[in-house]
């Protein structure tokens, strides 16, 4: 694998931005003294740059017109690729509700892809959507596959995955789910909470089980009344990592600085949550089995107008939640790195700019344009 050598850039390094040097070799980042010259590097000068961790989004659907319900295994690949070019060097493959035999296709394609040769995102694992969700909050999800809690299937798709379902979306008021949660985790699987008519109690339940996120914040739940805080409030109150959307579509950007002011920079997420429209234009596109139209930028389903995930990427939410809060870069860069990256117990190798850890590197103008992206020491951009 090629080396570079990155000199002269402003690195983000522990919550801050310091003047280092960065080598990527064999795929891993490595911190140098300034008077240290490797040989047989390609020299990056990174003046006027700013060099960040490379984005994680752990709830997406696809990109490109591809839908990861459908995604062959070279599908997901151009994927990967179009994320990479949007800042996000790692994902999750977000498979919505669907039948068994398709979900297990999913699955299949996953472990197909290879992802040896670099040039793209790294497809971490698969976020299942479902199948354990509330009806009232389905969302764009197709009622007809939703189900009661049942750890045996959740086992049975693990399995097939060997290992590699990462993260998982349910509703604690569906039966049995609030005593499958603790199952779940000894899977390892990382579970949310979400698509919810979940009352206070019920929520917090879950939480306390081992519920470690809530999924889309604010959209496809109850809301917070102040006699029922129901499970917006549990999750406001709680200390599990929030999703968040930050498209201006689906969150107000009132909505965007009460969620960061409540819940703590350290516990949100930005997710995309992207469907195959991402990066085309308005037209007519899908999201699993339903038919979606895009306007504007805006996805919602063909026949009843329900907004269906997103046409965003990484880079635009950041460019966005700068725009909407006043954030410091430095203080909202662990929202796309270091948050999601210790949500699905990968911090080890990804989110942050550490001796040993994935050579995953962004550099980013002072515009917050894209100038290059190494997912894993490779040149991607």
């Amino acid at each position: 694998m090629k080396k570079y050598f990155i000199i002269n850039g402003e690195v983000y390094i522990d919550h801050q931005f310091e003047k280092v040097n960065l080598l990527l070799a064999d795929g891993k980042l490595q911190i140098l003294a300034d008077d240290v010259q490797p040989a047989d590097c390609e020299v990056i000068d990174a003046a006027d740059r700013k060099v960040v961790p490379g984005f994680l989004d752990i709830h997406t659907h696809g990109a490109v017109g591809r839908d990861v319900n459908s995604a062959a295994a070279e599908d997901l690949q151009e994927i990967g690729r179009f994320f990479a070019g949007n800042g996000t060097t790692s994902w999750l493959a977000s498979v919505l509700t669907d039948t068994k035999q398709q979900t297990e296709w999913c699955i299949d394609q996953y472990l197909q892809l290879d992802q040896s040769g670099g040039g793209a995102a790294e497809l971490l694992g698969i976020h299942l959507e479902g199948p354990f969700l509330a009806a009232e909050y389905k969302g764009a999800m197709p009622e007809h596959l939703l189900r009661s809690g049942d750890i045996a299937l959740a086992r049975e798709y693990q399995e097939r995955a060997e290992g590699n379902i990462r993260y998982i979306t349910v509703s604690p008021e569906v039966e049995g789910i609030v005593e499958m949660i603790p199952a779940l985790r000894e899977l390892g699987i990382t579970v949310a909470i979400g698509h919810s008519g979940a009352d206070y109690q019920t929520a917090m339940a879950a939480i306390r089980k081992g519920a470690a996120c809530c999924t889309h914040t604010f959209n496809a739940m109850r809301l917070l009344h102040q006699h029922e805080p129901a499970i917006l409030g549990a999750a406001l109150e709680t200390d599990i990592y929030c999703e968040m959307i930050c498209d201006g579509l689906h969150l107000h950007p009132g909505i965007v600085r009460l969620l960061l002011k409540a819940k703590g920079l350290d516990h949100v997420v930005a997710i995309t949550d992207s469907i195959m429209a991402a990066g085309l234009p308005d037209g007519n596109y899908h999201l699993g089995v339903n038919e979606v139209v895009v306007k504007n930028g805006d996805a919602k389903l063909a026949s009843d107008g329900t907004r269906a995930g997103s046409t965003l990427t990484q880079i635009r939410a950041l460019r966005n939640l700068t725009a909407f809060t006043g954030y410091s870069l430095e203080e909202l860069i662990p929202l796309f790195t270091e948050n999601p990256a210790r949500l699905i117990g990968v911090f080890d190798r990804k989110g942050s700019i550490a001796n040993g850890k994935d050579a995953d590197i962004v550099l980013l103008t002072e515009t917050l344009d894209i100038d290059r992206v190494f997912a894993r020491g490779n040149c991607i951009v």
